[in-house]
């Protein structure tokens, strides 16, 4: 005969290799919780800080991009007001940027 018989390779027992076969595995999801996971929470938490910290006369921007100054301030809601004599309500998770004092008064 001119093709000699193949014989399939028997697989490693399942120990030693074992580990080996899951780190890259581990090492993807280390890596996604250090550059995904980890900063996400940071953001979330500094967020919720700013939120909380919100009071009467902060010059704010609404997720919509409105430009305000707060007014009043309820548990839920609050006050803006964008205009003089003009003013919205919204939920005090739609405030997503805390400014600093004076900023609107440089825009008007």
């Amino acid at each position: 005969m001119l093709i000699s018989s193949a014989y399939a390779q028997t697989l490693p027992a399942f120990g030693g290799d074992g580990l080996m076969g899951f780190l890259p595995l581990i090492l993807m999801f280390v890596l996604l919780y250090f550059l995904m996971i980890r900063p996400q929470m940071k953001r979330s938490k500094e967020q919720k800080t700013m939120v909380d910290g919100l009071a009467k006369g902060d010059e704010v921007i609404t997720a919509g991009g409105v430009l305000g100054k707060i007014t009043k301030l309820n548990d839920a809601y609050l006050t803006v007001e964008i205009a003089p004599e003009t003013e919205i309500t919204v939920q005090r998770a739609a405030v997503q940027t805390l400014l600093p004092k004076g900023t609107i008064k440089s825009v008007q």
